[in-house]
């Protein structure tokens, strides 16, 4: 196999990998209701309340709460609707990449810009909406583990890139080849 086919492979087994984490991450956003009983009754089967209370009572309250809009606001899920369709939409995006990877560059180092957003807006919006720090971190842990992939897939792409540039040919190499 030569170099440009397996810088090739490389970056798709990396951006197939990226893409399916960001599916999963938005499939797992419809749900949420479903996923946080199940999650609390896991949590309860494991003994979790009497080694971990304080994500124990995270859980149930965001449960509670989820709940109750569930019941009397069901209107207000509909933004993690759009959270998670927002997931799926830019897993397309990476389509791009995935078949021209010099080409579509802009998309993974668009992704690496999303994934440091993550910080910020954890850091910020965490703390205006009543959210545990240590939920923010786990947060945050998105953006830098959602980075690496794609560092991975950019630099495979720079060395692609290098690899297929025509070559440049100056001075007496340039007057040989007339």
């Amino acid at each position: 196999m030569s170099d440009r086919a397996a810088l090739l492979k490389g970056i798709r087994v990396w951006l197939v990998f990226f893409v399916v984490c960001l599916v999963l991450s938005g499939a797992t956003a419809f749900p949420l209701v479903h996923e946080l009983r199940w999650t609390e009754e896991a949590l309860r089967s494991l003994g979790a309340p009497e080694h971990l209370p304080g994500l124990t009572e995270w859980i149930e309250r965001v449960r509670d709460g989820l709940d109750a809009a569930d019941a009397d606001h069901p209107f207000l899920l509909y933004g993690t609707d759009w959270l998670a369709f927002a997931h799926l939409v830019i897993a397309v995006a990476f389509l791009g990449p995935y078949r021209d990877p010099v080409r579509n560059i802009w998309v993974v180092e668009f992704g690496m810009i999303a994934c440091a957003g993550v910080i910020p807006l954890a850091l910020v919006c965490g703390p205006l909406r009543g959210i545990p720090f240590w939920w923010s971190v786990i947060d945050m842990a998105f953006g830098v583990f959602g980075v690496i992939p794609l560092y991975v897939v950019r630099n495979k792409i720079k060395r692609l890139e290098a690899l297929t540039a025509e070559p440049v040919v100056t001075g007496s190499a340039a007057a040989g080849a007339r």
